[in-house]
């Protein structure tokens, strides 16, 4: 195997480099979170931090490297005191497509069957320990993988509890994650548990792009001669992460600074209070790495940069980063609180201060666009809506069960979830229980004499695990000019905002079909980035004609070519329209022709609701008929609110 890449001839890439060398220094910063194109490096500089950390000394034989001047509670102890041995820090990689099991270890399936005892079996946490965890893509992870490994890297320590098996062992370890935005995001639930966050971009400059090149083709043609010029700057920079290490202790905060810490992170309305904490650690790791016996502003300044770009997020679809502007406010109102002495606490309780919100929640009116008025032809003229204020939805899940991508919208068959039964052909893992109850009746004809079972491979069972999945929510939008009347077009806006919102927080794949005047258009194929069909959204122009038609055979050819790209995926088609159909490609007749295409939908047996955006005392229904083409739920727009049909049921319960 050759030289890693020197963590020193990174070309540019300042604020990750620091970013990794501040939790080499602290690790209780709780890890980097790196966002990026592909192609920028990311893995690249994760991979050469490792070459950096100290060597350590680790107790013989133990599976979990306890250190042997520490005392901790470990699986495989007590530890004999002896001579330690040495060894570099590991780097453990985390597949995209690792189980539960993969993670924090598992029952020891050879020993429990052949010896009949429960032993343990560790996994990637144990093997990090001490060292650094590197989770490529951790966007595309499983969710309750992603809390799994966050939560050992909050406490330091993995439990397991599962088949028996109950342990509880160290795992301190440095957490780095990467991820390309384009593919999805992460739950802002999981974007606060990483420490730092950093988004790296590839340089414009000729020059840096050109010192990029020569470097990694001098890489490629000789890794370890490479490595060895640049050995003597690794070195250097790992002699300073120790020297920082031992520094941190005596690293001073004073109160000044921490009143500074606590007014930029209100000035920024973060939640809770791991912010600040963070911040803090950063600050005082910032010092300890420049030499400093103190925290001072520029400590401060650095950490709030790396610490708060992903927390002062306030909606899923909000972009992450820093505001220079911002920025230079909140350090102003930092530098003010510290200028100041801490005032006496009231004895009285809180005074409800902090930041004024005026009352005004950022969300523009539901009726403040006047009616377009129509032209000559008896159309509305093109315009834009802003969306009325979003709403938590209910769930819209397609029938049946099925085998997609990992997610939390419908009933699937999973690698993880609850074991519905045991199966010799379906399934993953072992069903230890229906193999266990396959063999014992057939010991004695065996010859079994001793302890263990004996096993023949038709007593090997599966266990069949039921868990949700993520679909592919195909938005269909009537953006029409009779869309437009009577400010519907905010309401529908508003409406599939919350469905996407709904939509990121189930990991689903989406994609934004509009039909309107003579024809209809993709206006975001199906991706992963959610954040992006509701920026398409909210600059939907409306305006002209109604060709349901085309919206309907649009969608169809849409999801005939996301099936042969995934074909595990199942796909979930809404249709938002008032029903009405003025216009088709054809010539014909535009209902009889959006019925047949809903019927060709219907018969390629893809999963849809209508939702019925026709409003006013008289109704047409024609919402109705169409969604009885597609043989589909049709909702009323209001019927969408989560809220709304709680309301119903505790009324219908009441009565």
């Amino acid at each position: 195997m050759g030289a890693r890449f020197p963590f020193s001839a990174v070309v540019g890439h300042d604020d990750l480099r620091l970013a990794l060398l501040l939790n080499a220094v602290h690790p209780g910063i709780g890890g980097v979170l790196v966002r990026g194109e592909k192609g920028t490096a990311k893995s690249t500089v994760v991979r050469a931090l490792a070459a950096l950390l100290p060597e350590l000394d680790v107790v013989p034989g133990c599976r979990f490297a306890c250190d042997p001047a520490v005392e901790v509670d470990c699986p495989d102890g007590p530890h004999d005191a002896g001579v330690p041995d040495r060894r570099p820090a590991r780097l453990v990689e985390l597949p995209v497509g690792a189980t539960e099991d993969r993670l924090i270890g598992s029952l020891d399936l050879e020993r429990a069957l052949t010896e009949g005892v429960r032993a343990y079996q560790p996994g990637l946490l144990a093997a990090a320990h001490r060292g650094v965890l590197y989770v490529d893509e951790v966007n595309l992870l499983h969710d309750h993988l992603v809390d799994l490994l966050l939560d050992a890297a909050a406490m330091g320590r993995a439990h397991v509890e599962r088949e028996g098996v109950s342990v509880s062992h160290a795992a301190s370890f440095l957490l780095v994650g990467t991820m390309n935005p384009e593919e999805g995001e992460l739950r802002p639930q999981l974007l606060d548990r990483f420490g730092l966050t950093v988004s790296v971009k590839a340089a414009r400059d000729v020059a840096t792009r050109t010192e990029v090149i020569r470097r990694r083709l001098a890489y490629e043609a000789d890794p370890v001669g490479f490595a060895a010029r640049w050995a003597e700057q690794d070195a250097e920079l790992a002699a300073r992460i120790v020297t920082a290490r031992d520094r941190l202790s005596a690293v001073v905060l004073p109160d000044a600074e921490l009143r500074r810490i606590a007014a930029v992170c209100a000035a920024f309305e973060v939640d809770g209070m791991r912010a600040d904490l963070v911040v803090a650690r950063t600050a005082v790791a910032h010092a300890a790495w420049r030499g400093a016996d103190e925290v001072a502003e520029a400590d401060v300044e650095a950490a709030v940069r790396l610490a708060l770009p992903h927390r002062k997020r306030r909606d899923p679809f909000d972009e992450p980063g820093l505001e220079e502007e911002q920025l230079e406010d909140a350090m102003k109102q930092g530098a003010e609180h510290a200028a100041e002495p801490e005032p006496e606490p009231d004895p009285d309780g809180p005074d409800g201060g902090g930041l004024p919100d005026g009352g005004d929640d950022g969300l523009p009116p539901d009726h403040g666009d006047a009616p377009s008025t129509p032209d000559g032809r008896g159309n509305a003229p093109e315009r834009t809506h802003a969306p009325a204020p979003s709403f938590r939805t209910r769930l819209l899940e397609v029938p049946g069960v099925g085998e997609g991508a990992p997610g939390k919208r419908s009933r699937a068959r999973a690698r993880t979830g609850r074991v519905v039964r045991s199966s010799t052909v379906d399934g993953s893992g072992l069903h230890l229980v229906g193999t266990l109850g396959a063999a014992a009746p057939h010991q004695a004809a065996r010859g079994r004499s001793g302890p263990g079972l004996v096993l023949r491979g038709a007593d090997l069972r599966r266990a069949v695990r039921e868990g949700k999945e993520s679909n592919l929510v195909l938005f269909v939008v009537d953006a029409s000019g009779s869309m437009a009347a009577r400010q519907r077009m905010s309401a529908v806006s508003g409406a599939v905002i919350s469905l996407l919102r709904d939509a990121y927080q189930r990991r689903d794949k989406v994609g934004v079909i509009t039909f309107r005047g003579g024809a209809a258009e993709t206006a975001l194929p199906p991706t992963n980035s959610v954040d992006a069909a509701a920026a398409r959204l909210r600059q939907l122009r409306t305006g002209g004609r109604t060709p349901l038609a085309d919206g309907l055979l649009k969608a169809r050819r849409v999801l005939q070519t996301e099936r042969v790209r995934d074909p595990r995926r199942r796909p979930l088609l809404v249709l938002l329209t008032d029903g009405r159909a003025t216009a088709t490609s054809t010539g014909g007749d535009p209902m009889r022709d959006a019925l047949r295409a809903a019927g060709l939908l219907a018969a390629d047996e893809v999963a849809a609701v209508v939702v019925d955006c026709e409003s006013g005392h008289i109704r047409l229904g024609l919402a109705a008929r169409v969604a009885q083409a597609l043989d589909a739920v049709c909702l009323r727009l209001e019927e969408l609110s989560a809220d709304q049909v709680a309301g119903v049921v505790r009324a219908a319960r009441a009565a």
